[in-house]
């Protein structure tokens, strides 16, 4: 008899165990992205939809795979030009699109909207950029994807190629190089390739009421959750978010060498760009060229013409021209937002990286990819190379760790806690979140 009371303890003692494993071990070592409630919180807005619809288009006019938890509704459909390049009457791309989305028709959570301009050689860059956003926020995310027609089924497959419980996460939408006004091949041509489509968002996504603008090479080190609720803190005019250009008018670009209006003290830079869609179509801006506003798409064509002769940094150019005219409309947020090499290869200067840590990591001049900025480039490689499916701070945050012991005697990875002070506080969130959550306390 107690032989068979000794067996019966045991199996239910591994049976526990079974069970703890399952419940808690499992769980700490990948576990599931936690949902979030939602956050009915954020400022009244004039085209705020609480639904948009989702729909699928694809040159083959098959229907692509659609994520089980896809918000859908009957809104109208978002017109985007279905050729790359021209300035016809804009209509649904063919490449693959997933609707836009605010609110999840059925839980009213809230999706944040990302949007990125992709061409050339550009692929990879932007792909560790989505990673990075999708790796430390809580929010799902809709991608708004502009690249040329050959990128367009590689962007499709690399993210297909991403696992199921991050793909969970996120929605996405391709659309072709597209300009409304003006001439198309000058415009690919401003400053860089495609980087003038950014002027056209208001005009192209229509049914999206704010959203992130980035360049493909940033890094968010930080939640996008964070930058986002900044649109909370508009007051009833501004329509737009950026940092300044530099901290040091005496060393900045546009105090020292503009040969036009800019904004402010040091101009600022739009590399990253947090708008409020909704309120820029609705706005007439003040300008140097007639008495009276003009909306935001009659007023580019002839701003770059007026000043194509004097511009320098392209579509960023006309953007502090606007916001020079208009600096009512304009929020400026601080430099950890947008760092750039600028911020430490002449020395340290900006001082909310210093106190915080960079929230949003902007790789310029190409230092992700050689070795003038070993630091810039340590963040970018330690994010692509990363697998979704291991432990984010044991194949993420150590090797970065040790990446930066290389970087100790460069201008920039000389102070290696700006880089790395919110990546570990964000790592520690995402553990609290992650695996604490999971175990309970016992009963008594």
């Amino acid at each position: 008899m107690r032989i068979h009371c000794k067996i019966v303890v045991i199996v239910l003692c591994f049976g526990v165990f079974l069970l703890l494993y399952f419940l808690v071990g499992n769980a700490a070592d990948e576990p599931p992205f936690k949902e979030v409630a939602s956050d009915n919180s954020f400022p009244p807005s004039p085209g705020l939809g609480n639904v948009a619809s989702v729909k699928l288009a694809k040159k083959t006019q098959r229907v692509p795979r659609v994520s089980p938890n896809q918000p859908r509704s009957n809104r109208k459909e978002s017109k985007v030009s279905v050729r790359s390049g021209t300035n016809a009457k804009l209509s649904r791309p063919r490449n693959e699109v997933v609707r836009p989305v605010s609110r999840s028709a059925t839980t009213g959570e809230e999706w944040m909207h990302l949007a990125v301009v992709a061409c050339g050689d550009r692929l990879q860059e932007t792909l560790t950029l989505l990673k990075s956003a999708l790796l430390f926020s809580v929010k799902k995310i809709k991608f708004h994807i502009f690249a040329e027609d050959d990128l367009a089924s590689l962007f499709q497959k690399g993210l297909r190629k991403w696992p199921r419980f991050v793909s969970s996460k996120f929605q996405y939408s391709v659309y072709p190089i597209t300009f409304s006004v003006g001439n198309a091949e000058e415009w690919k041509k401003l400053f860089k390739p495609c980087a003038a489509q950014r002027l056209f968002l208001p005009v192209i996504l229509t049914d999206v009421d704010s959203l992130l603008y980035v360049d493909t090479d940033v890094l968010f080190l930080r939640p996008m959750d964070d930058i986002w609720n900044l649109l909370k803190e508009f007051n009833s005019t501004q329509l737009a978010a950026m940092a300044p250009e530099h901290e040091i008018p005496k060393i900045g670009w546009y105090s020292r060498f503009a040969r036009h209006p800019f904004y402010g003290v040091t101009g600022v830079n739009s590399g990253v760009m947090l708008m409020n869609l909704t309120r820029i179509r609705s706005t007439l801006f003040k300008n140097s060229m007639i008495s009276t506003g003009l909306s935001w798409e009659d007023l580019l064509h002839p701003l770059y013409q007026k000043y194509r002769n004097h511009i320098t940094w392209g579509d960023q150019d006309l953007l502090n021209i606007i916001f020079h005219y208009n600096p009512e409309c304009l929020y400026t947020f601080p430099c950890q937002w947008n760092y750039r090499p600028d911020h430490c290869m002449y020395g340290s200067n900006c001082k909310g990286a210093e106190e915080e840590g960079v929230a949003i990591l902007h790789g310029n001049r190409g230092v992700y990819h050689d070795d003038k900025q070993p630091a810039f480039k340590a963040v970018y490689d330690a994010i692509h190379d990363y697998p979704f499916e291991d432990n984010i701070f044991q194949s993420l945050f150590q090797p970065l760790q040790t990446k930066f012991l290389n970087t100790v005697n460069t201008l920039c990875g000389r102070i290696p806690q700006v880089f790395l002070k919110q990546v570990e506080k964000t790592m520690r969130t995402l553990y609290e979140q992650r695996v604490i959550v999971h175990v309970k306390r016992p009963h008594k």
